[in-house]
């Protein structure tokens, strides 16, 4: 199922096979039109690492509890030529501009967490 014109939902399903649950569709959707203009943007494809996660598998790779990886809301992403913290500082500025949802920035030294919580939230993991 293609939800953009460069984001389909397989790219968000869980790394242990697990689909996006049906209940989930929406919130997959908001952040794959987040993401598509931030490809836009950029001009490059953009690889998620990590989409949706199961609950067993949130735990199993030692996500938070509450992560919004588990409602769909979430990506971690790379973007061809881009570092993490230029990435970061691409994403953080579309949402000030106000052309991205607001929600959690999260800059690793190989990805950037992005999701679309609705509220600003920033951090700078080690994984």
């Amino acid at each position: 199922m293609k939800l953009t014109e460069n984001f389909a939902l397989s790219e968000f399903r869980c790394k242990d096979g697990s689909d996006v649950p049906e209940e989930l569709l929406d919130n997959v959707k908001l952040l794959a039109e987040n993401l598509q203009k931030l490809r836009d943007r950029l001009g490059v494809p953009i690889r998620i690492v990590s989409g949706y996660r199961s609950p067993e598998y949130n735990k199993k790779c030692g996500g938070v509890k509450s992560s919004q990886h588990l409602l769909a809301t979430a990506a971690d992403i790379r973007a061809k030529n881009h570092a993490s913290s230029d990435l970061q500082g691409i994403i953080i500025g579309m949402i000030k501009d106000g052309e991205l949802h607001q929600g959690g920035v999260g800059v690793y030294p190989t990805f950037v967490h992005y999701d679309v919580r609705g509220r600003a939230a920033r951090w700078k993991g080690s994984k």
